[in-house]
């Protein structure tokens, strides 16, 4: 009788134990959420600067040569036509002003461009990178968009493509008039490209496409260093 009293009494105790135990023990919430260690960006890394971009520069289509017209009195310079017009409106109201507005360059196809970039590069004893700081590399350039346009002064043709182009009258105009016609500088000085400063490279960004067309590169953000 004692040995089944003391049977019963342990059995009793090791109950309350486990109770004890489990009382003490804490429990999970449902409703209290698991905590996540949030992935740490690499800031060198940007998917927004670093998707289909060369040396800084961002890749285009081409325009179709169905719907380019002409800018140049002889026929060779291109834009997209509404570009164009936007463009001869531009230079008739420079010139009214008494501004010598001139197209230099505008359409470029691929094949242009890789001859530009990877034969002037070798004559010049250039590396890509050295070569890409002067000119987009094929199939990256804002010329072969159509909406692109190197703008030279007809009164001042020695600072045609050098950056001396902002000391004369047409630049002044154009940083005071260009947006009344759609137009903007591609790459000013300290651009988020990182693309050398072109004040004599303009771009139209007056309509859908246009705008869509260029939308990464207004919205690009700086490369931050790893730190």
């Amino acid at each position: 009788m004692l040995g089944m009293v003391g049977v019963t009494g342990f059995v009793l105790l090791a109950v309350i134990s486990g109770f004890l135990f489990f009382l003490t023990v804490p429990k999970k919430s449902a409703d209290a959420p698991t905590a996540v260690t949030a992935p740490q960006p690499n800031a060198s890394v940007n998917p927004q600067n670093n998707s289909d971009v060369i040396l800084g520069h961002l890749a285009y289509p081409e325009a179709l040569e169905t719907e380019l017209v002409s800018i140049s009195a002889d026929g060779r310079i291109k834009m997209r036509s509404a570009a164009a017009e936007k463009f001869q409106a531009m230079v008739q109201a420079a010139r009214s002003a008494g501004v010598s507005l001139v197209p230099l360059s505008a359409f470029r196809s691929i094949k242009d461009q890789e001859k530009l970039f990877f034969d002037v590069g070798a004559q010049r004893n250039q590396t890509p990178a050295e070569r890409a700081a002067l000119s987009a590399p094929p199939g990256h350039s804002e010329h072969h968009t159509g909406y692109a346009v190197d703008i030279g002064d007809g009164a001042a043709a020695g600072t045609n493509v050098i950056e001396t182009f902002d000391t004369t009258k047409a630049y002044q105009w154009l940083q005071a008039n260009a947006a009344r016609f759609s137009f903007e500088m591609s790459f000013p000085k300290d651009n988020v490209q990182g693309v050398s400063y072109e004040p004599w490279h303009w771009r139209f960004v007056g309509d859908r496409d246009s705008l869509e067309t260029f939308y990464r590169a207004k919205n690009l953000k700086p490369v931050q260093p790893k730190q």
